[in-house]
């Protein structure tokens, strides 16, 4: 499991198991490997004389570039785990027959959480990629050099992005974007005042556990995108119940004495709840310096899945002991329950929660190129096809991993784990291979983001 910077990983909270039903405490299938290519259509792979039908591909490659934010000195290596993920997801396809009678390249790009290399990631994957897969970009403000990019005709086809998550609003509203974690808000509009969709199952069972929460926020503030998303996820809360003393932003520069100001809000109002929208780190060093001024009082400490790491654990040690996170799928500890979730804890070295959601991306993408060659051939496969197979995937579930999605939408999905002596165990629901899918698990709040997370302080 990995490290990262604070991010909107709240949003990827809804995105889970299997294959569930809108109604709480639906069951995860245990699902299926996918297919390999030779298995969907072989005598098709052995009777084409095979084609270079589109940018990024040729007769014997199809060529997928996975961009993501890693090389940044404010957080290196924060979103390694979904390269890690497209590579193995790479490997494990040329091994098992290929794709559309092709063998998978895989070219990678660091975004750095820079704008300007994101921009520059998609310009290199107009060029010389068929489609992004698995992408991890915070800061993506002009997705221009993806939607306008020509085809091998020259037509303004557009660049697929099967992304793993989409933080910026430009990238979540891109009509070549196709995201695992979902869109939060209505789509084409990326600026001001909207409804945007927030999922607070987990919200509302922690009130169920202790009516009456009041505290803290910890409001991820590294990119002006992070202080947004934390603007509409402050809200969802309040809407859930939850009353905030206060929302410190925090950042990933961060020191352990930095927390100390925080520390002091919660002695200040009496605080039993802490919600760390930022990152493991965040979350460490809030507890630790809790604990070393002695507070008690903290009843239910939250996190998003960016706690879900081998470092909160270690580092954390007893100091995190009682942490809620909230998963966006079948937590590793069940992969026996999903081939998928097995599939990739097999071929991956360094779990992640993004490399989950970037394999997931992967798995889309595989279904509907394997879809496109069983009608048509493996000579049909084009940017233009694909972007339909994806505009028409119907419900998808990643092989039963996460809850079904048309990769537009928000899932109301989620399951909780709790860290209880040193390890993640699941808290509710409590049955093995189920979440709680309840639709009334997401509320709509109206509002500018971007003028609501100006007054977070």
């Amino acid at each position: 499991m990995q490290r990262s910077v604070g991010v909107i990983v709240a949003l990827a909270a809804c995105v889970v198991a299997a294959s569930c039903s809108r109604s709480s405490g639906a069951s995860g299938s245990s699902g299926t490997r996918q297919p390999s290519q030779a298995t969907v259509d072989a005598a098709k792979c052995a009777s084409a004389q095979l084609q270079a039908t589109d940018v990024g591909i040729t007769p014997t490659t199809i060529t997928i570039e996975v961009m993501a934010d890693v090389g940044s000195p404010l957080a290196p290596g924060l979103f390694q785990g979904n390269i890690d993920a497209i590579n193995g997801f790479a490997k494990y396809i040329n091994a098992h027959g290929g794709l559309a009678c092709r063998q998978l390249v895989v070219h990678t790009w660091d975004s750095k959480l820079s704008p300007t290399e994101t921009k520059n990631g998609l310009i290199d994957a107009c060029a010389n990629a068929f489609a992004m897969v698995g992408t991890n970009a915070l800061f993506n403000p002009d997705v221009s050099p993806m939607t306008a990019c020509a085809d091998k005709n020259g037509r303004p086809t557009g660049l697929p992005d099967v992304a793993a998550l989409g933080n910026d609003s430009n990238e979540m509203c891109a009509p070549t974007a196709f995201i695992i974690a979902g869109v939060y808000q209505p789509c084409p509009t990326t600026t001001g005042v909207r409804p945007l969709t927030a999922n607070v199952g987990e919200i509302k069972w922690f009130l169920k556990q202790v009516p009456g929460l009041h505290g803290l926020y910890l409001a991820a503030s590294d990119t002006p995108t992070l202080v947004q998303s934390a603007a509409y996820l402050i809200a969802g809360q309040k809407a859930a119940g939850i009353t905030f003393d206060a929302t410190p932003k925090v950042s990933g520069a961060d020191t352990q004495t930095g927390y100390t100001p925080r520390v002091e809000l919660v002695k200040a109002h009496g605080s039993n709840y802490v919600f760390n929208g930022s990152n493991d780190v965040a979350m460490i060093r809030m507890r630790k310096e809790v604990e070393a001024q002695g507070i008690t009082g903290v009843k239910v400490w939250g996190c998003t899945l960016a706690c879900y790491t081998t470092d909160m654990l270690k580092e954390g040690g007893t100091s995190v002991e009682g942490t809620y996170v909230n998963l966006p799928f079948l937590p590793f500890e069940e992969s026996s329950l999903n081939a998928q979730a097995q599939t990739y804890i097999s071929n991956v070295p360094s779990l992640t929660t993004w490399g989950a959601q970037g394999w997931q991306a992967a798995l889309a993408f595989q279904q509907v190129v394997n879809k496109i060659v069983v009608s048509n051939g493996p000579n049909a496969v084009t940017r233009a096809a694909l972007l339909s197979g994806l505009r028409n995937i119907g419900q998808f579930s990643a092989g039963g991993w996460i809850g079904t999605t048309n990769l537009r939408d928000l899932s109301p999905c989620f399951v909780v784990m709790q860290i209880k002596n040193g390890k993640f165990i699941r808290a509710y629901p409590t049955k093995p291979g189920t979440m709680d899918c309840s639709a009334s698990n997401n509320v709509t709040v109206t509002m500018d983001p971007a003028v609501a997370g100006a007054q977070i302080r």
